[in-house]
């Protein structure tokens, strides 16, 4: 993860059934939020089904916060008349973790090269028309061990840096597990150094 990035652009609802015409054939978008290949798939297989009956089943998605792991799929319309252009349109909108599929109903007439570029480029810009896309945090997360009598210093830099709590326990010894966005984490991690009285434990990036 390049470490100017801090913010990404997504969404969190899905846009369905966004429609599209030309000569003939139907052109339906669908947008969804996905974090893993295996959403992927599963969203596929759920749109397939769905419309069994249709031509081309035609997609490109993107992962992660940089949007690095993506995928293009042609479905069996001419190479790089479908997912190419869908994907163009991922990266003008520059938003990951989607997946925008275009299903293709033939309508009788061919639309040649330019015709299929033209119209899953429009259906996938149509169907991001229709997204509330969101900038969001990127956030990163650690581990704070402390003994009870220190959880209000813990606590006061908590709040004053607004961190997020994923998860805590309170015993003994307290433990809490926090998400910092990435633009203030080195100023996290020194607040919370210089209490010299609590255990730091960043989590290893992927």
């Amino acid at each position: 993860m390049s470490k100017e990035l801090t913010t990404y652009n997504t969404i969190d609802t899905p846009v369905t059934q966004v429609l599209y015409k030309d000569k003939g054939s139907k052109f339906i978008g669908f947008l969804f939020p996905v974090t893993t290949e295996e959403e992927v798939k599963e969203r596929l297989e759920e749109i397939k089904k769905q419309y069994h009956d249709a031509r081309h089943w035609c997609y490109a998605y993107r992962l992660d916060f940089d949007g690095l792991t993506y995928r293009v799929n042609d479905d069996g319309e001419p190479s790089n008349t479908a997912g190419q252009p869908i994907y163009g349109q991922l990266l003008a909108k520059d938003v990951t973790n989607v997946l925008l599929i275009v299903v293709r109903y033939f309508g009788g007439i061919k639309l040649g090269v330019g015709g299929l570029i033209k119209a899953y480029r429009t259906c996938a810009e149509e169907t991001l028309a229709e997204a509330n896309i969101q900038e969001k945090t990127i956030k990163k997360s650690f581990l704070i061990n402390s003994s009870y009598e220190h959880v209000d210093k813990v606590m006061r830099i908590i709040k004053t840096y607004d961190l997020e709590i994923e998860k805590q326990e309170m015993y003994l010894d307290c433990n809490f597990t926090l998400l910092s966005p990435v633009a203030i984490f080195n100023n996290v991690i020194q607040a919370f150094e210089e209490l010299r009285c609590v255990k730091i434990t960043v989590a290893d990036e992927e």
